[in-house]
């Protein structure tokens, strides 16, 4: 018994004990990685070394290696993809990223997607394609049953290409990186699949092996009027895309398990006698098969799996398959076929893909959106989901299937096209990864750095689609601010639990649905389809309104259990389902929606009820378990949100979002009326983490309301490192109020606890006097960088050099510093606050020779200590612009630097586009570069 009592004492003391205000532990996973491209996987020791140090000085933790064209005419130093001299490149790269405390991944293909020149064409991805004849009673077919594919190729670099210089099989061609082959088909017989005979009567015979191998059908048609249907399997001719030496070749067929176990056979192969214990993750990119001509949408195995899945056989209903008059029925049979490939996709490649990375004690790393299946399984069925794009809704497919299923970590690809080539900046960069971060992204994954040797003249190997972070990159001067920016910020969002509160129903069987101009249909974010539903509509909703949510599918809701009211999954606990006014959802899952309703969760529904179960198979059954189920809905009328009872739960419904929510007692967090976006979590001690940023035009200084009771809350300033205790109060709810102070664009992060949190305030800035301008003559000194280095020069105060007239300066892309003296402000603060004014693009900032800040923006101002000052002071304000400028200079002066294979830098705009099709900025003005001003200093109390 006293020991009991002594237990509960301890749990008591340490629910109320005071912890101290700590920074969680920056960690080679909290860092950002990037893609690291190998152009030509023309690498050496040596210079790996080099440039791997540079990464990790940078600040970066860790790297994800993807193999990709090469450089024009150095063909003779390319090394192929897994040969032996590739395979010992890797293991140098793992010896020194262990050294370096660097993680690394590896792609599981060149480019993308998974393919290449061991992928013959049993294993490459195919399509089919089917021809109709008709038959009256006693006729015979006249005509030969085939089908001739037409010859098609297609380019990466749009360079016309005869298919007759093409050699079959496409690896057999020397000449690969410079044919940047997209899509290849050769003129050739494809094979009969079936031949299928079809009356008016409603007669359905399988007349296949009436076929000779010449063709002819032997066959009478009986008593009746008959539609043939012959189906051919074609080869879609997909290649790997962006594909590196040695990686050219056929994309694999994603439906089949043993195309999959066939490419990955290659893997196995060059792994053996090689260390490859360094590898973090395999990585696979967006899939991106049928961004070609036609679709990949048959396997061999179709048919059989289609009946082993579905409960009957699809040949029996090719005519609703292919219909451009659709009915109900047919409707249904393309929903089950969908199905079906949604189902092959799933289990014969991302999870066999998993399975055979985990036998090799690998995480896999996986970029579900473009499949044609349901996204949020197939991220379920990996470690790290990753997205990509800019749209948040898009963004947070991935994160919340991790929050969902429990991992720890979603992944983004980003900054991948953030504006015209060379242009983007540090500040741009920060605020898109801020919506990532809003979305639930915690693991970043920069869009990318190209791999190149110190000795390769600027502006070196560059990919084609990206804000190039690399150190040819001007802004690698300032890079590590943005990367401790990322890095403490992720190390709260890795931290503990996500803490949403609905779960939004995506309803993908009403897609499944309906018909469009191809069989099936490539799912990512909002399409193809969504733009305009209840379902977007509900989403955009709930993210501009403050409520937390995150989608849920079919497979995912058959794990969700209830306890305390509460629906938990994936270790984490919500309030409630929403259905999405859908017409089809699975019966399976109504049945667990009932369940779960009986076990006292509440069921939201918006608007209706689905009117049924989705697919052809079982319908009958389906519609009877619908019918059964919704008799048990007795809905109270007499509100504006209905409530039927069921067991210890509920359904609510309603066309009214905001009143259906709160009947299910879901809170928003008003800030959003503000114009403050967020992402909350709990972390491991029980308390409420947000990370708020200001996306409104104006800087904001206000007391915030947080759908949380705090004894004591914190502020944490990952771009400046600043934390402390915050001003905060109780309202009228006895909610949580904290005071924020956030510039446009400008970030936080609040910890709201119930335990008494201690240590020093948090240093709002509170300003005691009016800003004192630093005067006098300023010299501008030109430190690296090029085209070659100007001459430094006087001026009065501050401007950006492009302002200058000599070309020399207009054209300068690197780091020049500016400088001044100043006295010391009359005034007994103890500290000020230093602010640049413009600048153009980011800085360092240094005051008698002691660096004071690094600067990316958005906010261009830091705290300046007073006893850091003396009587007379120093102040070197050391700027690094864009590559734009230098650029520009190298088209004007027609230096070759495009010299890439494939798509060699193609231009993201079309005014951005030379006479040769490639990007060509010669007819831009410089890009404004430089220190604007003006500097002042701000004595605070």
């Amino acid at each position: 018994m006293k020991k009991i009592l002594l237990l509960l004492f301890v749990i008591v003391l340490s629910k109320h004990s005071n912890a101290q205000i700590k920074w969680p532990v920056i960690t080679q996973q909290t860092k950002p990685w990037t893609r690291w491209w190998w152009l030509g996987s023309e690498v050496n020791e040596k210079d790996l070394t080099t440039v791997m140090q540079q990464y990790e000085q940078a600040g970066l933790g860790g790297l994800e290696l993807t193999p990709v064209y090469g450089m024009q005419g150095e063909d003779n130093q390319y090394i192929n993809f897994l040969s032996p001299q590739w395979m010992q490149m890797l293991e140098h790269t793992l010896n020194e990223a262990k050294k370096l405390q660097l993680g690394i991944d590896l792609a599981n293909a060149t480019g993308w997607p998974f393919g290449g020149p061991w992928t013959g064409d049993e294993d490459a991805c195919k399509n089919m394609v089917y021809k109709r004849y008709t038959l009256h009673e006693g006729e015979r077919l006249n005509d030969t049953i085939q089908f001739i594919q037409q010859p098609l190729v297609r380019t990466e670099n749009y360079k016309a290409v005869n298919i007759d210089d093409i050699l079959q099989p496409v690896s057999a061609n020397k000449n690969l990186q410079e044919l940047a082959l997209d899509q290849v088909r050769f003129k050739r017989p494809l094979p009969l699949q079936a031949l299928m005979a079809y009356s008016d009567k409603g007669d359905t015979i399988d007349i296949t092996g009436k076929v000779n191998a010449n063709g002819i059908l032997n066959w009478v048609a009986p008593a009746g009027n008959w539609n043939l249907y012959a189906l051919f399997m074609g080869w879609h001719g997909k290649q790997v895309e962006r594909a590196a030496p040695g990686g050219e070749g056929n994309v694999i067929d994603h439906f089949s398990a043993t195309a999959l176990q066939h490419y990955l056979q290659r893997f196995d192969e060059a792994f053996k006698q090689h260390d490859i214990s360094g590898i973090r993750a395999f990585f696979n990119d967006s899939y991106e098969v049928d961004d070609a001509s036609g679709q990949s949408d048959y396997t061999p195995l179709l048919f059989e799996e289609f009946k082993k899945r579905r409960g009957y056989d699809l040949k029996n209903f090719l005519p609703q398959l292919f219909t451009q008059t659709p009915t109900e029925t047919s409707k249904r049979i393309l929903c089950d076929y969908r199905m079906t490939i949604d189902e092959l996709i799933l289990e014969n490649f991302t999870k066999q893909w998993y399975k055979w990375a985990h036998d090799k004690g690998k995480m896999v790393r996986n970029q579900s959106h473009g499949s044609p299946a349901n996204t949020l399984d197939l991220y379920a069925a990996v470690d790290i989901p990753e997205t990509e794009g800019t749209e948040i809704l898009r963004i947070k497919f991935a994160p919340s299937t991790a929050h969902v299923t429990g991992k720890q970590l979603a992944s983004a690809e980003a900054a991948t096209w953030l504006n015209e080539h060379f242009i983007a900046t540090l500040s741009d960069v920060k605020k898109a990864l801020d919506v990532y971060f809003m979305g639930g992204v915690n693991h970043i994954v920069y869009h990318g750095t190209a791999y190149s040797p110190p000795s390769e003249p600027w502006p070196g190997r560059l990919f084609y689609a990206s804000v190039e972070f690399t150190q040819a990159n001007p802004f690698w001067n300032n890079f590590s601010a943005l990367n401790n920016y990322v890095a403490r910020t992720q190390s709260f969002l890795q931290q503990g639990k996500p803490a949403n509160d609905v779960l939004l129903y995506f309803p993908v069987y009403d897609k499944y649905s309906e018909p469009g101009k191809e069989l099936l249909l490539h799912f990512d974010g909002m399409k193809p389809g969504f733009n305009g539903t209840p379902f977007e509509f509900l989403a955009d909703s709930m993210q501009h309104s403050g409520y937390t949510f995150d989608y849920i599918s079919d497979r995912q809701i058959r794990n969700l259990s209830v306890n305390n009211k509460k629906i938990e999954t994936g270790g984490t606990a919500y309030k409630t389902v929403m259905l999405p006014s859908c017409k089809f959802i699975q019966a399976e899952t109504l049945q667990k929606l009932f369940a779960l309703a009986n076990d006292g969760a509440t069921i939201v529904v918006y608007k209706e009820l689905p009117s049924g179960a989705p697919g052809y198979a079982q319908s009958d059954e389906h519609a009877e378990t619908f019918k059964k189920l919704m008799q048990q809905l007795h809905f109270n009328t007499n509100n504006k949100v209905q409530t039927a009872a069921i067991g210890k739960g509920r359904f609510l419904l309603s066309d009214d979002l905001n009143a259906l929510l709160q009947a299910a007692n879901v809170n928003r967090e008003t800030m959003t009326d503000k114009g403050l976006q967020f992402n909350k979590r709990k972390n491991d001690s029980g308390d409420d983490v947000y990370f708020i940023a200001n996306r409104s035009d104006h800087k904001m200084e206000e007391w915030i309301p947080l759908q949380t009771k705090a004894s004591s809350v914190v502020l944490y300033n990952p771009m400046t490192a600043a934390s402390g205790i915050a001003q905060y109060r109780k309202n009228r709810e006895s909610l949580t109020e904290v005071l924020l102070q956030l510039d446009v664009d400008e970030s936080i992060i609040v910890q709201a606890s119930d335990k008494t949190i201690t240590g020093n305030a948090y240093p709002y800035i509170k300003t005691k006097d009016q800003p004192e301008e630093i005067k006098g003559a300023w010299a501008l000194r030109f430190i690296d960088g090029g085209p070659s280095i100007p001459k430094t020069i006087t001026m009065q105060q501050p401007q950006p050099w492009t302002e200058l007239k000599d070309s020399a300066y207009q054209f300068f892309s690197g780091a020049a510093s500016y400088s001044t003296q100043f006295k010391k402000p009359v005034s007994d603060a103890k500290q000020f606050i230093l602010n640049l004014g413009q600048v153009y693009e980011s800085a360092q900032v240094f005051i008698n020779g002691k660096r004071a800040a690094t600067l990316i923006g958005p906010v261009f101002s830091c705290i300046i200590n007073s006893s850091d000052l003396k009587a007379d002071n120093t102040i070197e304000i050391k700027v690094s612009n864009s590559m734009a400028n230098r650029i520009i200079y190298l088209d004007r002066k027609q230096v070759n630097w495009k010299k890439f294979n494939n798509t060699n830098f193609p231009a993201r705009l079309p005014e951005n586009k030379g006479k040769d099709g490639l990007f060509n900025a010669s007819g831009w003005l410089p890009c404004t570069s430089g220190l604007a001003g003006p500097v002042t200093l701000t004595p605070l109390k």
